[in-house]
């Protein structure tokens, strides 16, 4: 560091850690804010003096005593004490002497993230199962940046996604104006296009950064049939033996996320549906009495499909309704396409007689269905269980409506309660529902797939299924305190809530899950405080933690218009007990360098 930067490091600590802050008022005159000492809490001081018993020092002993009776750490040892205690103590101390916290070593230790983080950070569920018990993090037009009108399409967006865990990406694939080559982009609009090549290429270097578990690419087919040729030829070329061809007993049951790792799962509609698409003005499909007509064109538009888990197999089959696809791609002289359709792992075809019909269907192989959020809706509302039976076999995709041009997103507890694995989201969006979606991913060390809970597996002795309209007992009884937060000096300028005084904040905490479970608290507003002291403590009652997420944030008290100050989202069911430090993101879900809260999770 030169004298001029160590001069300006000086001069910056000095303003954080004086008495005062200082605020023009008027351009005349400053007006002086004290600033609060950051110290540990009175629980805190409390439970060191309880596990110190009295005494001014800490031992390693006594602090794994914590760690296992208070914090629930069980398997703890004291090597892992030790190793935590010598980081502590060598970020405050020049000298290592002895491994024993003072209260504010004790409390340095309670506020550092990345060793007393909120949630389980390793994958720890049962990664063996077939891909339909698993919720699955999934992209909607994932080369999207923007709006889905008139934005760029890039590699970029992709890339950014893989990088957050996100396993499922969607292409949409057209001919270029040459009708010589593949472009990725939102058809018939004013999106502008990226070539495929590029966005397989990026899927290939970023796929497994995050996580080692698959891939699923899902491509939204609009070529002809020497360009299915050609993607063939790119996607073999592009990934090589990380492309993974369906086995003959993918049938039956879809494999594991285990079974499938460091591989690309290709998902799209056959060759023959194309064949078919130029009569499909001489075709409709009959729509049930639970159908409306705002259904059929939820399918006209986003194209309504049904997957189902294609094998490589003989034309010997009988059963495989696909068999005739072959002959009628020789017909048409385009025996390539047959290398095309046996890249497809992960096959589409359309319901023929509405949505019911389709869930309620039984298929000898395994499938996937795609639902518009409307679509899945009603469903959910006239026949909910049968979504629930549906999802026990095979995977349902949910996705925007058509009408979300801004990229906005919808709440995706309904799709999750129902059991639906895959709900696509715009990740280059905004909001609240896409907290959501971050919050449930950061489950299972955030490796992109989530064991869905046995409930939504279980079939009872008379074959019936959770219904998620039926009223259910509490299970669990979750209380939350919010002690203190920090950092907001260190991330913002001093006047970036208010030009006049230090921040107003208070913190939201609510509850989002089954309807029952719904419920939202806020803390009182701590004036004119950089470092706010709350000490309030809130108690959720839940029927089904299993799908409870706990949003909790931060607002800077304005008379007009309350200003954002950090958010995160949190599974319940990984929440750590204890006392536990909270980062804070930013709206779009990038964690603040300095921004946290120190809460206590306990569980009755």
């Amino acid at each position: 560091m030169s004298h001029n930067d160590e001069k300006k490091d000086r001069r910056r600590q000095k303003s954080v850690m004086g008495s005062y802050n200082y605020y023009k008022m008027f351009g005349c005159f400053n007006r002086k804010f004290k600033i609060s000492d950051l110290g540990p809490p009175r629980d805190v001081i409390d439970i060191f003096n309880l596990y110190t018993k009295g005494e001014s020092e800490m031992s390693p002993d006594n602090f794994l005593r914590f760690l296992v009776e208070f914090q629930r750490e069980e398997g703890t040892t004291i090597d892992d004490v030790e190793r935590i205690m010598e980081r502590v103590l060598n970020m405050s101390r020049s000298h290592l002497t002895r491994y024993v916290f003072t209260v504010n070593d004790f409390f340095h230790y309670l506020m550092m993230d990345d060793v007393n983080e909120p949630i389980k950070t390793q994958v720890h569920h049962d990664m063996t199962a077939p891909l339909q018990h698993y919720f699955i993090y999934t992209g909607h037009n994932s080369y999207l940046t923007g709006n889905q009108l008139s934005s760029d399409s890039s590699e970029v967006p992709i890339i950014k996604a893989l990088e957050r865990g996100v396993r499922a990406i969607e292409l949409d694939i057209w001919p270029n104006n040459a009708k010589d080559n593949i472009h990725v982009l939102h058809g018939r609009t004013l999106t502008t296009p990226v070539t495929l090549h590029k966005c397989l290429k990026s899927i290939k270097e970023h796929a497994f950064v995050k996580s080692p578990y698959p891939v699923i690419i899902t491509l939204e087919d609009h070529l002809t049939p020497s360009l299915q040729a050609k993607v063939a030829e790119m996607v073999t070329s592009t990934f090589g033996d990380m492309l993974y061809y369906p086995k003959e007993s993918d049938k039956d049951a879809f494999p594991s996320p285990d079974a499938l790792k460091h591989q690309i799962i290709l998902s799209t509609k056959p060759p023959k549906e194309y064949l078919q698409s130029k009569n499909a003005g001489k075709e409709r499909s009959l729509v049930d009495k639970d159908s409306s007509s705002d259904e059929l064109e939820d399918r006209r538009v986003s194209s309504l499909n049904i997957y189902s888990f294609h094998c490589i197999k003989s034309n010997s089959d009988p059963d495989d309704d696909d068999d005739d696809d072959d002959v009628e791609d020789e017909k048409s002289g385009h025996k390539k396409d047959l290398e095309y359709k046996h890249l497809i792992a992960i096959h589409a075809s359309k319901p023929k007689n509405g949505t019911r019909k389709a869930l309620r269907d039984e298929y000898r192989k395994a499938k996937r269905l795609s639902l518009s959020e409307q679509a899945l809706q009603r469903a959910a509302n006239l026949y909910a269980v049968d979504i629930v039976r549906f999802t026990q076999k095979y995977i349902l995709r949910v996705f925007p409506k058509g009408t979300r041009v801004t990229s906005t997103n919808f709440r995706p507890l309904t799709a999750w309660m129902h059991g639906a694995q895959m709900v696509a989201f715009n990740m280059q969006g905004y909001g609240r529902s896409l907290w959501m979606m971050h919050g449930m991913f950061r489950s299972n060390g955030a490796c992109g797939y989530v064991r869905k809970p046995d409930f939504l597996m279980n079939t009872g002795p008379k074959g019936e299924v959770f219904d998620p309209k039926a009223p259910l007992p509490v299970k669990k009884t979750l209380k939350v305190k919010v002690y203190m937060g920090d950092g907001w000096r260190l991330d913002f300028s001093q006047t970036h809530f208010d030009a006049f005084s230090p921040p107003d904040f208070y913190t939201k905490v609510s509850v989002a899950g089954v309807a029952a479970d719904v419920a939202k608290k806020e803390t009182k507003v701590i004036g004119d405080d950089w470092t706010p002291v709350w000490n309030e403590e809130f108690t959720f009652q839940l029927r089904v933690p299993e799908l409870a997420l706990l949003k909790i944030v931060v607002q800077e008290y304005d008379v007009d218009k309350d200003d954002f100050a950090g958010q995160t989202c949190l599974p319940v069911s990984e929440l750590r007990p204890g006392i536990r430090v909270v980062p804070l993101h930013n709206k779009k879900g990038e964690k603040f360098k300095s921004v946290k809260l120190l809460m206590r999770f306990l569980f009755v």
